[in-house]
């Protein structure tokens, strides 16, 4: 087993192709053709979390393992917040190819592809974006989306001011004080923190408001009002996932949202639609181990010897 350090990766990765097969990746999860394996989520006290996820592509020649961690007070001791590795397998032999020590850097990437992948597809096109919290993932959504579809002014909002301060500054965007503005003064919103009281109140969107929530993953995490997915068309990467851990299971465990209305991103993808002018549109994105194996089998593909 060869393993890879983070610059190795990070100077491998192709990020047009990677996107293209996280994308891919997600439209075969909808239509079944991809195994995964029931993920694997550990809270800590520090406070800090932990997912392990395992997922193969139909056709692929491998499959991948991923660790993925964050730690939310690790800045404070010199580290990132994010931390993990991921394996990339044999689907042929199951034998150990690689090792990518990338920290979760992968994880971080794919997360924000994903985001991209999901703006657009909810009918973003440029504009005002919002980005909802200060940390790594609010960094890379706001650049991820800035380089595949554009906007035209970020506004960044953090629980501490001074962190969203240094955010906006470093991708030249703007520190907005006020949540409240942000969210209506943006075309699109994403949020990517780990709150577990919901920040977004349903009086602040405005019909036509396209939101991607990223920060609800597990552990009681929520990021919005239910109010506002019970007047909204939802997208869910997984529907049973988001159900279990996403912003549209506390929705519909509030009598707010119908599960069967929720529509799959992958079929979405698969099948564009567009949402009318004053639709409000929530995707919910809690993470799919076929991203993983997407994006680590995107790098092995060139990394891989011969």
């Amino acid at each position: 087993m060869r393993i890879f350090t983070r610059e190795e990766i990070v100077a491998a990765l192709d990020e047009s192709a990677a996107m293209a097969a996280v994308e891919r990746a997600i439209i075969a999860f909808a239509a079944g053709r991809a195994q995964s394996g029931d993920a694997g989520h550990f809270s800590f006290p520090a406070p800090g979390d932990a997912h392990v996820k395992v997922a193969h592509l139909a056709g692929e020649d491998v499959f991948a393992l991923k660790v993925s961690a964050s730690f939310y007070g690790n800045p404070a001791k010199g580290l990132s917040s994010s931390q993990g590795f991921s394996a990339v397998m044999s689907a042929t032999t199951g034998e150990a190819l690689a090792l990518f020590a990338d920290g979760g850097w992968l994880t971080d990437v794919r997360t924000a592809m994903a985001g991209a992948i999901a703006a657009r597809a909810i009918g973003y096109k440029g504009g005002t974006l919002g980005i909802v919290g200060a940390g790594i993932q609010a960094r890379m959504q706001a650049e991820m989306i800035r380089r595949h579809i554009g906007a035209d002014r970020v506004l960044i909002w953090g629980r501490d001011p001074a962190k969203a301060q240094a955010l906006a500054a470093g991708i030249g965007g703007e520190a907005c004080d006020d949540l409240a503005d942000l969210v209506r003064a943006s075309d699109l919103v994403v949020t990517t923190t780990p709150a577990t009281e919901w920040l977004i109140d349903d009086a602040w969107v405005r019909p036509g408001a396209r939101i991607v929530a990223v920060g609800s993953d597990g552990g009681g995490k929520r990021e919005l009002d239910p109010r506002i997915l019970g007047r909204a068309t939802v997208i869910a990467d997984s529907i049973d996932k988001c159900l279990e851990n996403g912003e549209a299971g506390w929705a519909v465990r509030d009598g707010l949202l119908v599960a069967e209305a929720i529509i799959p991103l992958g079929e979405l993808l698969a099948n564009p639609r567009a949402f009318a002018s004053d639709e409000i549109v929530v995707a919910d994105l809690t993470g799919l181990p076929v991203q993983d194996a997407a994006i680590a089998g995107a790098v092995w593909g060139v990394l891989a010897p011969g």
